[in-house]
């Protein structure tokens, strides 16, 4: 028998983890002619006593990642899809308390919206998938204590007015006239983290949040007489914090949808701040953490890791 063992090498295993990324699940709750959709994306990553598969290629350890993606299913059968939170907690609890060598277990989720069409026949169950953001939750679990950072991509907001632009520095290679009055529009990427993190603790109504926070979100965007978008993006993050208990950190990613003046001028024509040509690139990059006061940041920089 061939002897598996590792010897003493100048190289050592890091972090590490493994799942199965990407499983599609569609749970369709019927109630009586009413049906209800939930579309998730499901990622399972799993962590613990997992050097012998690294070194040796002992699976002792091992539960097969096709098993989490069958998991995944069962659940969606078993306890249904409340909302992504809701899920992710169900099956990180699972991962992390059923398998021994699993000391701690992350999903993510993204969650694809659908808005049901009303017709004039019986029942409610045709759907068309709204052109609306994709909603993201991120759960992880060691066995005793819970993060849940949950947020959206991918949510294309625009202003035709009420943003400014001047009073930046100049140099040699500045050619950027100065805005009072120009269109403001982002592509808005947003996470927040939630102070839930025991069980002992009563959990946030998962859907309600969220609903709640988008709507804080947006009414802040529309609110805000912006003189920039780093001024548009705190005065977003600091409304959820204000009006949102369960949270303590939001990071936003905003990328900034350049709407550039065309000059008319040459056909005879004037340009009353009323056609613009969109730039999709280059474009400016605005990224910000906005915290409750006295707790510490923990969404990572790039949201892309997330």
């Amino acid at each position: 028998m061939a002897d598996h063992s590792h010897p003493a090498r100048p190289a050592v295993l890091g972090q590490n983890q493994y799942g199965k990324a990407e499983n599609r699940v569609v749970k369709i709750t019927r109630d009586g002619a009413t049906h209800h959709v939930k579309d998730l994306n499901v990622s399972v990553s799993l962590s613990g006593d997992m050097e012998e598969v690294h070194y040796s290629g002992s699976n002792a350890h091992v539960l097969p990642t096709d098993t989490t993606k069958n998991t995944v299913y069962a659940f969606a059968k078993e306890y249904g899809i409340e909302s992504a939170e809701q899920f992710g907690i169900h099956l990180a609890r699972h991962f992390v308390t059923s398998q021994e060598p699993i000391r701690r277990a992350r999903i993510r989720i993204e969650e694809y919206a659908w808005q049901r069409i009303e017709t004039s026949g019986e029942g409610a169950h045709s759907f068309v998938r709204e052109g609306r953001e994709t909603r993201l939750a991120q759960i992880t679990y060691d066995g005793g204590t819970w993060e849940v950072v949950s947020g959206l991509k991918d949510l294309v907001v625009m202003n035709s007015t009420d943003s400014e632009f001047w009073g930046y520095v100049k140099d040699k290679y500045t050619t950027l006239p100065e805005a009072h009055d120009r269109i403001l529009a982002t592509e808005v990427s947003g996470r927040w983290r939630f102070n839930w993190t025991e069980d002992a603790r009563e959990m946030p109504d998962w859907e309600k949040s969220y609903e709640q926070i988008r709507k804080h979100l947006l009414q802040a965007f529309a609110d805000t007489y912006s003189l920039s978008l780093q001024q548009t993006l705190y005065e977003m993050g600091a409304r959820i914090i204000e009006h949102r208990d369960e949270v303590d950190e939001v990071r936003f990613s905003l990328p900034n949808k350049h709407h550039f003046l065309v000059d008319l001028e040459p056909f005879g024509l004037k340009n009353d701040n009323e056609v613009y040509l969109a730039a999709d690139r280059p474009y400016g990059l605005i990224e910000a953490t906005v915290l409750r006061d006295g707790c510490e940041a923990r969404i990572p920089v790039d949201l892309t890791n997330l």
